[in-house]
């Protein structure tokens, strides 16, 4: 076992002690033998498959709407910056519900919720006749996805062990890019109708398997609901012998089951690792992902690659796809802040932010913080989607591209001096870490 995070005590915060094997620690090495918390994230992150899906249902779509002879459906260069780009003002929205939903109805029954908006945004834009369906359709679907953005992270590093929790963090943004892949392959196969039909599959399959999963212990202790809390942990692991695990969960929760007021909100400890978490998230979309990866096909259109700009479309989902399996491999292995260093996007700074935003948010303010971040990062995210090709017309590719990487240079200055590695640490340990205001864990 891993020494104590913190070696001063305080009265407001305990570091935990080093125990001789418990069955709280038995129980953490023996979750890579069972498969029960694998599979209620693969319930959860099926979600972001469906996010991922709809995110860039654009690539292909825009080119064969431009293209259209009806009237009410041709898109001229206006027009499909708003279908563009609409998705993300939809996920703001999400995000900015998640706020409210997550700590309402819990982690679980928000990503269940979401797929009432999914799947009649998906039978809209597969009906539409006219541009208002598809932008509503599309807006839809963007608020799903970002509720689901804002909840999925949070259900999972809440259920996952740490030793796996970095392996499993890494899902979410793993089935957001098998989700764009299968669009961008389906795209080369079905026409823009049938797509946005396929799109409604992975959503009954989500709603169908958590409802069969338990909620976040976490959640569940925060709303006094402590026999189901054990039950959903005991179910977890696989093992009945988990007190000591519950009993850290449970003295954390209650030292922290009082409203949050504005004054504590303005403590180090409280908006340091918030503010952390958003400002990743805004430096994420300031990469330019979103643009890219929705107005892709596009883009290949736009320059002189040798293959059918469908087919580039899908290489680049495949080389995204490949690159997270590295990261959600590595991620417990290397460590966060190695992975954002040396790293593209796919195996850095797309999972490891997303990941991060779920362990360093503090419990009292993990729903609405991870709300605020998905609506500060869309909000940003649609902006540079609806001028991104405004740009590309009026500048050319190359203006756009040297921004980007302006931001990624920024980018690894933020992660030295701002994100803290959190490998191989409990969430309780890495919020007792915010009590110190230190700048790095302890050895």
């Amino acid at each position: 076992m891993q020494e104590p995070l913190l070696r001063a005590e305080g009265l407001d915060y305990d570091t935990f002690p080093e125990a001789p094997a418990s069955p709280g620690e038995r129980a953490r090495a023996g979750v890579l033998q069972n498969r029960r918390v694998f599979l209620a994230t693969f319930a959860a992150v099926l979600g972001n498959f469906s996010f991922g899906y709809a995110l860039v249902y654009t690539s292909p779509v825009i080119p064969a709407l431009k293209l259209c002879s009806d009237p009410a459906l041709h898109l001229d260069k206006i027009q499909a910056s708003w279908f563009g780009s609409v998705f993300t003002l939809g996920a703001a929205a999400g995000g900015l519900s998640a706020m409210l939903l997550n700590d309402l109805l819990g982690r679980k029954l928000s990503i269940m919720f979401s797929a009432v908006p999914s799947a009649v945004g998906y039978a809209l834009m597969a009906g539409a006749h006219g541009l208002w369906m598809l932008l509503l359709g599309r807006m839809l679907t963007g608020f799903a996805g970002g509720l689901t953005a804002a909840c999925i992270p949070v259900y999972v590093s809440e259920i996952a062990p740490p030793g796996v929790r970095g392996a499993l963090g890494a899902t979410p943004q793993l089935m957001a890019v098998f989700g764009s892949l299968s669009l961008y392959a389906l795209g080369l196969l079905l026409p823009w109708r049938w797509l946005a039909v396929a799109g409604e599959g992975p959503v009954l399959i989500m709603i169908l398997l958590l409802s069969f999963m338990p909620n976040s212990p976490r959640f569940l202790l925060s709303k006094s609901r402590d026999e189901e809390a054990l039950q959903a942990l005991t179910w977890l692991r696989a093992d009945s012998e988990v007190h000591w695990e519950f009993e850290q969960i449970q003295d954390n929760v209650r030292r922290q089951s009082s409203g949050m007021s504005w004054a504590e909100a303005r403590e180090p400890r409280v908006y340091r690792p918030i503010l952390i978490a958003v400002l990743m998230r805004f430096l994420q979309q300031l990469t330019g992902i979103t643009p890219i990866l929705v107005y892709l096909q596009t883009i290949f259109d736009s320059t002189s690659v040798v293959l059918p700009s469908q087919q580039d479309a899908a290489i680049v989902g495949a080389v995204r796809l490949l690159s997270v399996l590295i990261a959600a491999v590595t991620m417990d292995l290397a460590g966060r802040k190695v992975l954002l260093y040396v790293s593209g996007y796919a195996m850095g700074w797309g999972p490891i932010t997303w990941l991060l935003m779920s362990e360093v948010l503090p419990l009292r303010a993990r729903g609405v913080a991870s709300g605020l971040c998905v609506l500060v990062s869309w909000l940003t995210a649609f902006i540079l989607t609806k001028y991104f090709l405004l740009a590309v017309n009026a500048f050319g590719l190359q203006v756009p591209f040297f921004f980007f990487s302006a931001i990624c240079l920024l980018s690894l200055l933020f992660t030295g001096c701002c994100v803290p590695e959190t490998r191989g640490r409990s969430l309780e340990q890495i919020e007792a870490f915010f009590h110190t205001r230190r700048m790095s864990f302890r050895p």
